[in-house]
């Protein structure tokens, strides 16, 4: 495996009151190691690891904000509560005595299910239009009663992760739960001023969340918004075919309060608009830092040949070479990179990475995916 000189991803990176000692993040990623919503001492120990090892920021796998139906699996943590916010409070207090710096990632599944269970909540599961995707049914629409009260959990969230000593927080916006379903114009049918013909207007409860996390924790800090053209109900969906749509998505939202975008792609690698600017064009990231001039950090199976949807199927992925990202970096398409699986199979990427020991990494197996190393 080949490599360029890995400095651009050890620069420090400052925003706000978060500062970090390179570009490396650890990508969000369900686990299903919290019984009864409540992470335990092997949750912290899990992400206190990968601290240890260098990298830069960690963001925690999805967990819930308080609603009734707002996790598909019963592991899946509480972000509410006594008993996940204390185990919250090791985690970040071991990530932090490590020298890491850490956010949790805020969720809401919306009407998604979970394959890999037949666990349902005890209440009705909600959507924007009662749709799991297009023509779809799943679970009931959400009243304006419901939706308040679910944008009055993102800021109670967000105050909680504050004052927890977290250094950010991010919002879960992509991949076809609840806030994705809203910016979906399959999912999102209503005729209220939460729905409309144009992706701008479908993106007033994804801008009502930001505000209320933003008026929680104050304007120094940061808070992260994951977005996604993909869903994993359809993996060919855009929201945004061009430009143009994709400004006026994202441009609001920053303006509501987001500082960072995580844009998520498959494979980092591919360009948004290859008619535009070729092949080796900007990718997601790329394209939203241009346009808002926001922060952003890009992923998609950075150091793997294949994409992590294989990983669902029980595949593994062999190592590709950086220098791909090594080339976007240095040019600075986007701020930060998130890394994923292969983050998840060794806990000493990001430290093997910088003094050059390329050869010891190893691919990703999906075996890792049934215990928390």
């Amino acid at each position: 495996m080949l490599a360029s000189n890995v400095d651009p991803l050890f620069r420090p990176f400052r925003l706000k009151s978060l500062e970090l000692k390179n570009r490396i993040v650890m990508a969000p990623m369900t686990r299903y190691f919290s019984p009864e919503g409540v992470p335990g001492p092997d949750v912290a120990a899990y992400y206190r690891r990968r601290a240890e090892a260098d990298v830069g920021l960690i963001l925690s796998e999805g967990t819930v904000v308080e609603r009734p139906a707002s996790r598909n699996d019963a592991r899946v943590p509480f972000f509410h509560g006594e008993a996940a916010l204390a185990g919250w409070k090791r985690v970040i207090d071991e990530v932090q005595a490590a020298g890491g710096k850490m956010g949790p990632q805020l969720w809401h599944t919306g009407s998604t299910i979970n394959a890999t269970t037949d666990w349902v909540p005890a209440s009705p599961v909600e959507s924007p239009s009662g749709l799991l995707a297009p023509g779809t049914p799943r679970g009931v629409a959400m009243s304006e009663e419901d939706i308040a009260d679910t944008v009055a959990a993102f800021g109670r969230a967000a105050a909680h992760a504050k004052r927890l000593g977290f250094d950010t927080a991010e919002i879960h916006g992509a991949h076809g739960f609840l806030i994705d379903q809203f910016f979906w114009k399959g999912t999102n049918l209503r005729e209220d001023r939460y729905g409309g013909a144009t992706l701008k207007e479908r993106s007033r409860f994804a801008a009502e969340v930001v505000r209320a996390m933003r008026a929680a924790v104050g304007p120094d800090f940061p808070l992260i918004l994951r977005v996604s053209q993909w869903k994993q109900q359809d993996y060919r969906v855009r929201l945004a075919e061009t430009p143009e749509a994709m400004a006026d998505w994202l441009a609001p939202l920053v303006e509501a309060g987001v500082d960072l975008l995580h844009c998520s792609q498959r494979r980092f690698w591919e360009p948004e608009f290859p008619e535009l600017d070729g092949a080796d064009g900007l990718n997601f990231a790329g394209w939203a830092k241009k346009l808002t001039g926001a922060a952003t950090l890009s992923v998609g199976s950075v150091g793997l040949e294949g994409d992590f949807m294989g990983a669902f199927a029980g595949e593994g992925s062999k190592l590709a070479s950086l220098d791909n990202l090594l080339r976007r970096m240095e040019r600075e398409e986007f701020d930060l990179i998130a890394v994923g699986r292969a983050l998840l199979d060794d806990p000493r990427w990001v430290a093997k990475v910088r003094v050059g020991d390329l050869a010891s990494l190893r691919g990703f197996n999906p075996a890792s995916l049934g215990a928390l190393t």
